[in-house]
């Protein structure tokens, strides 16, 4: 077991040695659309490139839902085969997004024998993403 300390310097570390072994620019929330946008996820038991869809605004969360469920064949054949959609996802706080995500299992934030696999994952699953995003882009803020 690590320490809260100790933990947090591992996230710390992970998270610097990622952001210098991929220095990018990312999308993440600069979507131009409200409460709509990307994270990159890593703990104890997973790592996950997430679209989360946040708005408090029902009908708002839903249009762009249905934009990316009709966008689904195309992210999933095209982009990232793995994707899976949840139109309720619900967060560690309780509350309700709608998220399309990637995860990969068996890697650990607090084993570093498994940060360049998850690095590598991260940087390659949020290309796609992006990539996806900037193609579509137009029709999903429309």
């Amino acid at each position: 077991m690590f320490s809260k300390a100790e933990s947090r310097k591992l996230r710390e570390d992970f998270w610097i040695s990622f952001g210098k072994s991929f220095p990018r620019k990312w999308v993440l929330y600069n979507t131009k659309i409200k409460d709509f946008s990307f994270k990159f996820y890593f703990d104890t038991k997973k790592a996950m490139v997430s679209l989360d869809i946040e708005d408090q605004n029902l009908e708002n969360r839903i249009k762009y839902w249905e934009k990316m469920i009709s966008l689904k064949t195309i992210l999933i054949e095209e982009f990232l085969p793995e994707a899976i959609f949840d139109e309720a996802y619900i967060l560690k706080n309780g509350k309700e997004i709608s998220r399309v995500y990637i995860e990969k299992h068996n890697v650990s934030i607090h084993n570093k024998n498994t940060w360049q696999e998850t690095m590598v994952f991260l940087n390659e699953t949020m290309l796609q993403f992006e990539a996806f995003y900037y193609e579509y882009e137009d029709f999903i803020k429309a």
